[in-house]
């Protein structure tokens, strides 16, 4: 037989110590969340925010989280389904509906703390780089979140910084910069070469922020661009494309998706107060009659009748096998 090499000895498994939950999950990313949530001594046990934003297949989800030996706790919350109470019922995950939430998420908060007045951020947004403290300190300081996007790939334009970027023009204080947005891009630097065509000298590569491009975002123009593209070359494939954001315009009365985002925002900041839903009556069921021992015919609240079995007790359960083998021997 060959060698085989011990790898992992018994001093190994003995000492092996398993991940947390949540890692083993693949649902938190602890290298992150213990510099999100750490805080300086010197602070006196004051808290430390989190602006964390979500994505879900059907909505964005932005929340102000801060952390305790207990567990998190939600400060204000946002949720891109809101946005259907402002008349926007249609494209709740898109880059347009992010900053829609975040603006929200933001305005809430600074009314609940009252602060909305200090600090009223952008109120017309044009995708330059903003920063609350530019506008100068009032007499409280501006609220200070960090952003978390969890397990995402923070690549260039991707929604949560949408999301970010609506906070930060709601008014809060979201230490960023601009390389993560759409509308920055990077140039590659020339190489100077020699004579052979050998490569002298190469700088470094340089970015560039068109702010211009990230407003058309903010207002789902590059959407916009595509339903009037589709609307000309196919009207099929636009009505089964977009026709509930056609519904959408209809009924908010809006020409076109700028119009009708800047609207939302308007109103988001008139009144961003979370309106409470009344919670839905319980479904009454009813018994209608049993059918022996074994069955009972049932009605829900809607009249639909079903069947559903009774639970026998030990002793039943006992007696009905008592049976069975009496009724075999007899046999």
């Amino acid at each position: 037989m060959a060698f085989v090499k011990l790898l992992k000895t018994k001093a190994y498994y003995k000492r092996y110590q398993v991940k947390f939950r949540r890692r083993r999950e693949g649902k938190t990313d602890y290298y992150a969340r213990r510099r999100l949530i750490q805080q300086d001594k010197n602070k006196y046990d004051s808290k430390k925010y989190r602006f964390v934003v979500r994505r879900t297949n059907k909505r964005i989800i932005c929340q102000i989280i801060y952390s305790t030996i207990q567990g998190d706790r939600v400060f204000c919350q946002a949720d891109s389904f809101e946005l259907k109470k402002f008349g926007v019922d249609s494209g709740l995950t898109n880059y347009a509906s992010a900053y829609a939430t975040g603006l929200l998420c933001a305005r809430r908060l600074l009314a609940d703390l009252g602060m909305a007045d200090l600090y009223k951020g952008i109120e017309t947004p044009d995708g330059e780089y903003f920063d609350v403290y530019e506008k100068g300190v009032q007499d409280r300081r501006p609220f200070k979140a960090l952003l978390d996007v969890g397990l995402v790939r923070t690549t260039a334009g991707n929604r949560a910084f949408g999301a970010m970027k609506g906070a930060v023009d709601g008014g809060i204080y979201i230490p960023h910069n601009t390389k993560r947005f759409p509308g920055y891009h990077l140039e590659k630097a020339q190489a100077v070469t020699g004579k052979r065509g050998k490569v002298v000298e190469k700088g470094k590569a340089q970015g560039q922020y068109n702010a211009k491009e990230h407003r058309d975002h903010i207002y789902g123009l590059h959407v916009q661009g595509y339903m009037d593209h589709l609307k000309k070359e196919n009207k099929d494939k636009f009505n089964t494309q977009f026709s509930k954001w056609q519904k959408t315009l209809t009924a908010t009365k809006a020409s076109n998706l700028e119009a009708l985002y800047k609207k939302l925002h308007a109103d988001i900041r008139k009144n961003p107060k979370r309106t409470k839903t009344e919670r839905k009556q319980a479904a009454v069921r009813k018994i209608l009659s049993k059918e022996g021992d074994k069955q009972i015919v049932r009605a829900d609240s809607k009249g639909r009748k079903y069947l559903r079995p009774v639970k026998l007790t030990k002793n039943e359960k006992l007696d009905r096998v008592r049976a069975k083998i009496a009724k075999a021997i007899s046999k």
